[in-house]
């Protein structure tokens, strides 16, 4: 089972970014081809029943699997970054995290009005940078299709703040 390997092969980081957070980190992942190639078919089979024009991921951990997920797909990929790293003109959204604030862009002709629009990050916590993305989506006249991850913290309640945009919302593994 697919969870069953990441949760074995992902390890546990504590007091990172800032004391008492426990940081999944997902790089030794990366070591394992066999395994990032499963866990790209393990995140397209979950989205059989949707339709998905785009994948965005939201930078820089959703890239990592965003694009291979795109290309698994045969849609196109569309990175969301930090502000002032897109060299094109750019639509932001600015938020607040567990640990500050941020803010995120995407290049302004990213979507066509009414594509459906699959977000991957590699990790939902409390939702606070995907609902940027999806504000973003909205902001172009997108739709969000769903949202995709590799983990989900569900302690932290990030999937019901995601209702709002989309009820399509799939993690490999929880926690």
């Amino acid at each position: 089972m697919i969870e069953t390997k990441i949760k074995q092969i992902v390890r546990d980081v504590n007091d990172f970014p800032k004391p008492g957070i426990v940081f999944k980190d997902i790089t030794p992942i990366l070591k394992d081809a066999g395994l990032c190639n499963e866990i790209v078919a393990a995140l397209a089979a979950q989205l059989s029943e949707i339709q998905v024009d785009v994948v965005a991921g939201i930078e820089s951990r959703g890239f990592l699997f965003g694009m291979s997920l795109a290309n698994y797909l045969g849609v196109p990929f569309v990175p969301m970054r930090k502000a002032g790293k897109l060299p094109y003109k750019t639509v932001q959204h600015s938020y607040d995290l567990e640990y500050g604030s941020a803010t995120l862009e995407i290049h302004e002709d990213a979507f066509l009005p009414g594509q459906r629009v699959l977000i991957h990050d590699d990790l939902l916590a409390t939702g606070g940078t995907v609902i940027a993305a999806s504000r973003l989506i909205e902001k172009l006249e997108a739709e969000v299709a769903g949202y995709s991850f590799i983990i989900a913290l569900d302690f932290l309640n990030g999937r019901d703040r995601l209702l709002e945009f989309s009820p399509n919302n799939y993690a490999l593994a929880s926690y």
